[in-house]
């Protein structure tokens, strides 16, 4: 019977390198960035009885910049947020806002409606309303005797 030492870190090692191949992640040592996307704005996804409503957090996005689209069943919510407000003091800069490009994709249910989503943006949070489609029931169907 081998004996083997059991190193905890291995794991988070394991975990690093394996994001760290990840075709989104960025190489934070070499400064390249190999990313699509800058960010990822946060999403709150609800299912009423008749629709489904995606709510994301976009402050500081202006409404134009904003493209939402529905392709394959794949909901895509992608857009651009852009600073201008750049204080100097003494030439140091702080930025803790993150701006940049952003994209979510979201896979819908075969019963989503995708001839009617809207989506409207007011206070920073774009909402998308997308319905559902009419519930088909299932027909029951009578066998007769020959």
């Amino acid at each position: 019977m081998n004996l083997v030492r059991f190193d905890p870190w291995t794991v988070f090692d394991q975990m690093q390198r394996e994001f760290g191949r990840a075709p989104l992640a960025s190489d934070a040592r070499s400064g390249e960035s190999g990313s699509v996307t800058d960010w990822a704005p946060a999403v709150d996804i609800v299912e009423h009885k008749d629709r489904f409503v995606v709510r994301a957090d976009l402050p500081g996005v202006e409404p134009a910049a904003i493209d939402v689209s529905m392709d394959n069943g794949v909901l895509s919510i992608a857009g651009e947020r852009n600073t201008t407000d750049e204080s100097e003091v003494d030439g140091v800069r702080r930025f803790e806002r993150i701006s940049g490009r952003f994209l979510r994709r979201f896979t819908l249910p075969d019963t989503a409606d995708a001839e009617h989503i809207t989506a409207k943006c007011a206070n920073g949070i774009l909402e998308v309303s997308i319905p559902k489609l009419p519930e088909v029931r299932a027909r029951r169907i009578t066998v007769d005797a020959a």
